[in-house]
């Protein structure tokens, strides 16, 4: 009955030390529970966190495709000006060589003046002799008047066969007329049948190619559209692949620490890792959330009025004096402050050193 009891005491202390040991495991149990729900949590927010990035990034490459676009049109438009400043460049050069020609032809334009000149006094001396002719032809009593023409008229019988001749060579003339009339209508309604049908071609073809160009241009912006979907895609896919590949070590590592802990064995070195990284996260993310605050008080007692808000270097207000028969003591500068200059800048290497010339005596 002694070793009985004896037993039964050993049992019961037994049963205490493993009871607080399950105790203890169960704490333990729970604490890592909260610390996986707490990873998990975090996993969610870097998730959703990582789901605003990549539409950030969906948004920035659009952009980068808009702004590529435009960059396309830009060296469009630029090429045409180009062409437009090469052609009024040539129209320059024209308008130069042209007045190059004329001041070289100005020494031929005073010569030509001046035969001018000569001209139009020979060409008065005319008119002033053909009024002298036509007063003395409009005179009766002038006998000198009038002048014989030599020759001899031709007989009636020769003047109507040079009429019918004549007639005969009119009625060829008249029907070679006719019929190049008749050549001419028949070669304009042709032409007019061609000119038409040349017209409604070029239309055709105008309407050809604009739909051509807007097919285009969709098929681009389809390409540009798929293209973003193929790698908003791929990194959806890479970002599921990381959570299923993090969720099995995740699952593998819980599966170690109930193992262990089953045993009897405290956790691995990993977990102890794990908890002071979180630890220091919380401190970190506590020390910015204090520093957000006092940031914002700062800001509001900077809002007050009277309150001056600088980025500046601060600079001295006072000076101590030299002076052997006075104490050290720092005096202010008052209204006239010592000048300081300012930093010389990234753009002082633009500028030459100056050449200091000597001092002549």
């Amino acid at each position: 009955m002694d070793e009985m009891k004896e037993k039964k005491k050993q049992q019961l202390l037994d049963l205490d030390r493993l009871t607080n040991i399950i105790s203890r495991i169960e704490e333990e149990i729970v604490q890592l529970r909260k610390k996986y729900e707490r990873a998990i949590q975090q996993k969610n927010e870097s998730g959703l966190l990582l789901k605003s990035r990549e539409e950030e990034v969906c948004i920035l490459y659009e952009k980068i495709n808009m702004q590529e676009m435009l960059c396309r049109n830009g060296d469009i438009e630029m090429q045409a000006m180009d062409e437009k400043i090469s052609f009024l460049k040539m129209k320059v050069a024209e308008k130069k060589r042209q007045i190059k020609f004329w001041f070289k032809a100005l020494p031929t334009k005073k010569a030509l003046d001046a035969d001018l000149v000569v001209l139009q006094i020979q060409y008065s001396q005319c008119k002033d002799r053909i009024k002298q002719l036509e007063a003395i032809f409009a005179d009766p009593a002038n006998e000198s008047r009038k002048r014989d023409l030599g020759g001899t008229d031709p007989s009636p019988p020769e003047l109507l066969k040079k009429i019918e001749q004549l007639e005969v060579e009119l009625v060829q003339k008249e029907e070679r007329l006719l019929e190049t009339d008749f050549l001419y209508d028949h070669i304009s309604r042709l032409t007019a049948r061609i000119r038409g049908t040349a017209a409604n071609g070029q239309q055709d073809t105008l309407l050809l190619a604009t739909r051509i160009s807007e097919l285009q241009k969709k098929i681009k912006d389809r390409t540009q559209k798929m293209m973003a979907l193929v790698a908003e895609l791929s990194m959806k896919q890479a970002l599921a692949i990381k959570l299923q590949q993090e969720m099995r070590d995740k699952e593998q590592f819980l599966m170690t620490v109930s193992a262990r802990i089953d045993q009897g064995l405290p956790p691995p070195k990993e977990t102890e890792i794990e908890w002071l990284k979180i630890l220091r996260n919380e401190k970190v993310y506590k020390e910015a959330a204090e520093a957000r605050a006092r940031r914002a008080e700062e800001e509001e007692q900077a809002a007050v009025p009277g309150c001056v808000h600088t980025t500046a270097e601060q600079r001295p207000t006072a000076y101590i004096p030299n002076d052997e028969y006075s104490l050290p003591l720092p005096r202010p500068y008052g209204a006239l402050a010592p000048f300081k200059p300012s930093e010389p800048g990234s753009n002082m290497r633009h500028f030459r050193k100056p050449i200091v010339k000597p001092i002549e005596i």
